[in-house]
């Protein structure tokens, strides 16, 4: 086997391991979090208020 294919499949197994953590990521956040709270946005808010001007 020369360099590059074992540069592949170690790219490989590098996203493969990427998609797990996210994976298990994905489903720590959905189970510590309510959904109401990963929805609202409290910046989306702000930027509302910074965004009126007054003359």
């Amino acid at each position: 086997m020369d360099i590059w294919t074992i540069l592949e499949y170690a790219a490989w197994a590098l996203s493969a391991l990427f998609a797990l953590l996210m994976l298990s990521d994905m489903i720590r956040i959905d189970t510590t979090y309510d959904n109401e709270l990963l929805t609202s946005s409290r910046e989306g808010e702000i930027e509302a208020a910074a965004e009126r001007h007054t003359l």
